[in-house]
């Protein structure tokens, strides 16, 4: 019991004082896209380049930068090191979770919102002191489901929160899913939220269970969840950082 706690003492604190402290994250991390607006001309060099499809035309410049999706976007930068004029940088900021779809638009020379606004919408009031969620891998390649499960950790300390991932729906208040939903798992993740008490709520993490990511228009994929379940919080990235999913889970009970 000694060792132990001259061990304890030796560790210190490893426990982030989240959210009053933010954390230092790695220069690879690309974080929320930033758009400067220019005058791109015939120049498609970066829908050439991006593998999801997350650039779409500006509508108030369509031969100008283009709107970046972020529901789509891997954060891969390759749309950053195509653009000759450099009007796509990233920014190193993972406060990127939103409760509505179109808020995942990043649009050219327009401020995008820090984390999940507006506050708490009235549906989530019960969930302030206790949220349990029940984890759905929908045909995902681990790496969202890995980062949602580091949240357990002493770093992150998701339970300090008040918020638990549970085994069984009927335990829980909502769902987050990870992956894009192949056919074989479409059905379970409806039982699964079927199966939730109301009121209920979806997370969807990651591009592809916003969009379909990478396997989107796939023929055993359902381009994520987001057509076929309401989702009430979005959190982008392939995978996203947990700092950006503990965020998002936090927005749900500010």
């Amino acid at each position: 019991m000694l060792r132990i706690i001259k061990e304890r003492i030796r560790q210190k604190y490893h426990t982030l004082d989240y959210p009053r402290k933010q954390p230092t994250l790695s220069p690879q991390f690309m974080g929320r896209p930033s758009l400067t607006a220019v005058d791109c001309g015939d120049c498609r060099a970066c829908y050439a380049a991006c593998p999801t499809g997350a650039l779409l035309p500006t509508e108030a410049a369509p031969h100008g930068t283009p709107t970046l999706d972020m529901g789509r976007c891997t954060f891969c930068g390759a749309c950053r090191a195509a653009c000759p004029k450099q009007a796509i940088a990233f920014t190193g900021e993972h406060r990127m979770a939103v409760f509505r779809r179109e808020d995942l638009l990043v649009v050219p020379g327009q401020p995008a919102p820090l984390g999940a606004t507006p506050a708490v919408p009235g549906k989530f009031s019960v969930f302030r002191r206790s949220l349990k969620l029940r984890q759905i891998s929908a045909a995902g390649c681990a790496a969202c489901e890995a980062d949602c499960n580091v949240l357990g950790t002493l770093v992150y300390d998701l339970p300090k929160f008040g918020i638990d991932f549970v085994a069984s729906p009927r335990h829980a208040d909502g769902i987050v899913l990870t992956g894009p939903v192949s056919e074989n798992m479409r059905l379970a993740a409806i039982d699964t939220y079927n199966a939730i008490p109301e009121p209920r709520l979806v997370v969807a993490v990651g591009a592809c269970a916003i969009s379909g990511g990478l396997f989107r228009d796939g023929a055993q994929c359902n381009n994520g969840i987001t057509d076929i379940l309401p989702v009430d919080l979005f959190v982008p990235g392939c995978p996203p950082n947990p700092w950006t999913i503990l965020d998002g889970l936090l927005a749900l009970r500010k």
